[in-house]
């Protein structure tokens, strides 16, 4: 007989997942599957794991692994800019090498193009790299853990990609699966597969399989990496990691599918449109200078120099160290990016839904009440015994109720962890999210079996037949409903969270007990908590508010508490619904709810995304914070997932930034840093976009009235890579504060209207120059051509890097706002080199001279003009339209 170890060495090898293999490992006994994979039910030793670790590697699916450094060098050379910089090289070489006469050919051109080809490829790639390592370096901040049951006292938590063929693990409901695990025993589990099979709904697993056809995903007996615990607990036995996995066969076909953003979307159809503009432009000025000046091949190479001039090479290098130097800004404030992209859409969410627990409180829930039925003290300690016995037994999902419970407990002395001893758990019904309750099962040294049911009010008083007032049973009439709803409502409004404690003795079943066992229940008490408000939420929220991001709570919670917390951080509570009463609207009145309502209570995971999607309808971007298993949905849903690094793991794989403080004032900080990112990026896509629609006028003007080139191309060239290097240092400007104070999204229809606005002010100097050059100079002909083009090549790049400062505020530049010192020194330092260049033996030997004194003044006005007049149009602008960058 086949065995798995036999199946694990046959799959290695194999490109898809051996399907046969976990079959096999399915219709096994639970004795031969411990005995194939030599473990057992208390685990593996710690030499044993040591040595599978070696075997077989981490648990680490291949696509989490950053792409090769040598395939990310190539990729950095794969982009349309480069593709059209690399059709111009091979053009050039034919003309000026292939074709040119022995001894007169010219790989200056070629050498200048392929430089700038290589300095733009190779800046990505830098950029990339050291994105991708420092988002390794930030994501191993977060870590997934999993409990495992090992030999020698080894039990506990350990990080997932520590496990090996054999361990056991305990899963309980919020959980990944770490793994490919045969169940070995389990309790009301469900889990979602929707990761691996796009079905939502929740499956049920047990150790014994009643399917044995179809896909191995539905076998009854198999989980798989990847999957989510929805409720309940189980044991399982790992029998595939890593690559190994189900997921990690298909781990290729899933990686890098993300959903483009608005953001990308946008990028892409500016680089279109730009490359747009050079094939339109290139072919004009050909045509246009071969007329004018009778030297096509001479018109040809101009033309070719005109489309390096216009093609935005540096784009993908600038978005990309933008985004990483966010990231790790943004890592310094204690917000980790999981995905860069993500940051654009930090920077802009106006709305944040956001659950109470921990972000508007403390996060410390304390028991403060144990009362009876009737609202009076309990001073014989019975409820707290019986919500301490079902926190205690419990092994599923622990809330922060339960560990309040326990503490408060172990605080007081442990005369009730002595009681322990007499009872023992015979069953339990796990807790989820719809029932909003768990129970367990006790027998006691008398053989007397009681349930014990803890759990949200409503839901508790919907199976209870009877309460208990003054040690009497007494059935549950409407009136005593009515008082138990009063008795929780007053404490509500004091801001505390309630649950119920119900309990049904002398129970003569005998199997396994379930959901329908929670019925004609008998009401004892109530247990009252307490999560006050945290002292920075109210600075947080008010700091959000002035941001322009609005902050609405979606909480499971009760109405009463969820609004007292609220109104206590400065949360408007003037209009506010609940779960059951959103589901009865119609959906015209769900709209209107969602815009004009900031409290959302007693809601089910469902109806949260659901609030969130109707949001993005109105043409909102909606971040979600949340940090349990009901909060998955929600946070894929939004535009930007929010987790902690505390959360459960579903919370975090499901996230888009992780936050290392659960703290609302860590999230602003977040925010604006996403904002300062995504300013820096517009301002060069603004910058490229309106210089090349200006040079567009500026190079047609000059080839229809000129009887010489108004430059060489190799004058274009330089003047390009000159411009290009002082673009680099973009990613390290700052924002003027009145920017970071909104919202800010891609606005394609804004680019478009800036760019033919803005553009042709260049131009209009430019031909300034012309007409200086042309009757002050008498550069009117072919022999004056080069003191002209000296005088065009300053002006042209003076002005061009000038206008940097002039966009990237809206501010007066170098009077009401500065440029971070690096932008400063690496523009100034270029225009300082762009004038020298005439006077030096370079630019002699590329065919420019030094220009006479009298010129400079000349430039300076011209220079000074063109600051003004931008400056006059900016202002006009910004009141026509609303917005700068």
């Amino acid at each position: 007989m086949k065995n798995l170890f036999n199946f694990r060495k046959s799959s290695m090898t194999r490109a898809v997942y051996n399907s046969e293999y976990a079959h096999f490992a399915s219709r096994q006994t639970l004795n031969y599957v411990y005995g194939e994979l030599s473990s057992h039910k208390h685990g593996l030793s710690e030499r044993e794991v040591e040595r599978r670790k070696r075997k077989y590697g981490d648990n680490v699916v291949v696509h989490e692994q950053r792409t090769n450094p040598m395939k990310l060098f190539a990729s950095a050379f794969i982009n349309p800019f480069i593709g059209v910089l690399t059709i111009l090289v091979v053009i050039s070489f034919i003309l000026d090498v292939v074709l040119a006469e022995p001894g007169e050919q010219d790989w200056t051109t070629i050498i200048i193009i392929s430089t700038m080809v290589v300095f733009s490829a190779i800046l990505r790639f830098v950029q990339e790299l050291k994105a991708g390592r420092s988002s390794d370096a930030l994501l191993k901040m977060v870590k997934n853990t999993c409990y495992v049951v090992r030999t020698n006292a080894r039990n506990g938590e350990i990080p997932v990609e520590e496990l090996v063929p054999g361990d056991i693990v305990v899963l309980s409901a919020g959980d990944m699966i770490p793994a490919d695990m045969r169940i070995v025993k389990a309790k009301d589990f469900f889990v979602s597969q929707s990761s691996l099979t796009g079905e939502s709904e929740g499956i049920e697993k047990r150790p014994e399989c009643n399917t044995s056809e179809g896909s191995v995903v539905d076998l009854d007996n198999l989980v798989f990496m990847g999957s989510t615990v929805i409720s309940g607990t189980a044991q399982g036995i790992v029998y595939a990691t890593g690559n190994q996995t189900y997921l990690g066969s298909i781990a290729k076909s899933i990686a890098g599918h993300r959903a483009e953003t608005a953001f990308d979307k946008g990028i892409t159809k500016v680089s279109l449109l730009l490359i747009r503009f050079m094939l339109i432009m290139v072919p004009f000025v050909f045509m246009v200078n071969g007329f004018t000046k009778g030297d096509w091949l001479e018109a040809f190479i101009f033309a070719v120099s005109v489309a390096v001039g216009l093609t935005p090479e540096m784009l993908p290098m600038i978005v990309t160290a933008n985004l990483a130097k966010g990231a790790v800004k943004m890592s310094k404030k204690k917000v980790i990016v999981k995905d860069l992209n993500a940051i654009q859409n930090f920077g802009a969410m106006n709305i944040l839904c956001t659950d109470k627990t921990g972000t508007l409180t403390r996060d410390k829930v304390v028991l403060v009440k144990y009362i009876n039925a009737d609202g009076s003290e309990d001073s014989t300690r019975r409820i707290l015994r019986h919500a301490f016995f079902n926190s205690y037994f419990s092994t599923g999902l622990k809330n922060l109720m339960d560990k309040a419970i326990v503490e408060h407990v172990n605080e007081r002395g442990k005369p009730l962890d002595v009681v322990i001893g007499d009872y023992k758990k015979i069953d339990e019904i796990p807790f989820d999210f719809n029932r909003r309750r768990m129970s367990v099962v006790l027998e006691g040294k008398d053989g007397k079996r009681q349930i014990i049911t803890k759990g949200a009010v409503e839901e508790m008083i919907r199976i209870c037949s009877h309460c208990e007032l003054d040690g009497k049973v007494i059935p549950m009439t409407g009136n005593m409903i009515t008082m138990a709803m009063n008795i929780v409502h007053e404490m509500n409004s004091q801001g505390m969270r309630v649950l119920a404690v119900a309990h049904k003795s002398y129970l003569d079943k005998a199997g396994e007990f379930g959901v329908t066992d929670e019925d004609d229940m008998v009401l004892i008490g109530y247990l009252a908590f307490l999560d006050p408000p945290k002292e920075s939420a109210g600075e947080a929220i008010r700091l959000l508010h002035e941001a322009g991001v609005e902050v609405k709570v979606l909480s499971g919670d009760n109405a009463a508490v969820v609004s007292t917390i609220a109104e206590q951080v400065g949360i408007d509570t003037t209009h506010w619904t609940v779960g059951d009463d959103f589901d009865k609207m119609s959906d015209e009145d769900k709209r209107v709810t969602v815009r004009e309502c900031s409290i959302f209570a007693k809601l089910t995971p469902h109806q949260k995304t659901e609030i969130i999607a109707l949001l993005q309808e109105q043409d909102n971007t909606v971040g979600f914070l949340g940090d349990g298993i009901n909060d998955a949905a929600a946070l894929r849903q939004s535009d930007i997932g929010i987790s902690v690094d505390t959360a459960v793991d579903i919370a975090k794989e499901s996230a888009d930034i992780i936050l290392l403080e659960k703290d609302l004032m860590v999230l602003e900080q977040g925010v604006l840093a996403g904002r300062e990112t995504f300013g820096n990026i517009i301002k060069y896509v603004k910058m490229t976009a309106s210089s090349n629609f200006g040079n567009m006028f500026s190079v047609l003007t000059a080839s229809a009235f000129l009887p010489f080139l108004p430059m060489l191309s190799i004058h274009l060239l330089i003047q390009n890579l000159l411009y290009d290097i002082s673009q680099t240092a973009i990613p390290f400007d700052k924002m003027d504060k009145e920017f970071l104070l909104k919202p800010r999204r891609w606005d394609s229809s804004d680019i478009a209207r800036f760019m033919i606005f803005i553009g042709p002010i260049s131009s209009i100097f430019d031909i300034a120059t012309y007409l200086l050059m042309w009757y002050v100079f008498g550069c009117q002909s072919p022999e004056a051509q080069t003191l002209f083009q000296s005088g065009w090549f300053i002006e042209g790049l003076l002005s061009q890097t000038l206008i940097v400062h002039m966009i990237r505020t809206r501010r007066i530049p170098f009077i009401q706002s500065n440029a971070a010192w690096p932008l400063m020194l690496m523009t100034f330092a270029i225009m300082a080199i762009g004038i020298a260049i005439p006077f030096t033996s370079f630019g002699s030997y590329i065919g420019l001279m030094p220009l006479p004194l009298s010129y400079f003044p000349w430039l300076i006005a011209i220079l000074l003009s063109y600051c003004v007049l931008t400056q006059g149009i900016k202002m006009w602008y910004i009141r026509k339209f609303g917005k700068w960058l």
